[in-house]
């Protein structure tokens, strides 16, 4: 395989390291060779923090190169539409969960929160696509992880990729109260 190169975003507290985490370990059990780091802004404060995957023997650095990404996955949508800017190779796909979890920017003025045809239409701009994510009302924000890997599972969205690979790393990160809740998550999400 040539490089597949993933880049992941959101807000701290979301939990992109556990998202970059079950996604990078899958893809070894799933026979994937994997570089992978995490880069953190301002995570405690709700500053932006955003992961690298890449996969296959040609990666040779961790970092997704600018303008570089075959997917760009995000844990709100004005990371998505960030994201998918600095990050979205033409051609590549942008999955992201469609919620309204407002970052520093957006809340001190400096930025305006985007609508989902807003970031459909910047995404195809761009030369990609995007696909908004939702999993209804969630206990825990966090547990948007479980419904984008499901997402990606019911897409085949990474080559070589193992859905089942997915739900056994999920099963073995996934926080012991609330597992059964994360795999159900995943697997309705996980349908085609």
């Amino acid at each position: 395989m040539s490089v597949f190169n993933i880049y992941l975003c959101g807000v701290g507290g979301q939990g992109i390291g556990l998202l970059a985490a079950a996604l990078a370990q899958a893809a070894e059990r799933s026979g994937l060779k994997v570089i992978a780091c995490d880069t953190h802004g301002l995570a405690q404060r709700g500053g932006v923090v955003s992961s690298h995957i890449r996969l296959g023997d040609g990666a040779l650095t961790p970092l997704v190169p600018e303008g570089g990404a075959d997917l760009v996955l995000a844990l709100e949508r004005l990371e998505a539409l960030r994201g998918a800017a600095q990050y979205l190779k033409a051609g590549g796909k942008v999955f992201y969960y469609d919620t309204a979890y407002q970052p520093v920017s957006v809340r001190s003025g400096k930025a305006k929160y985007p609508s989902a045809e807003e970031v459909k239409k910047a995404v195809e701009e761009l030369g990609g696509t995007a696909a908004a994510v939702n999993a209804g009302e969630l206990r825990d924000p966090r547990m948007q992880n479980s419904a984008l890997l499901g997402r990606l599972a019911a897409e085949g969205a990474v080559p070589g990729l193992a859905a089942g690979a997915l739900e056994e790393v999920l099963k073995e990160i996934a926080p012991g109260a609330s597992l059964e809740e994360n795999l159900a998550i995943f697997r309705a999400a996980a349908k085609p």
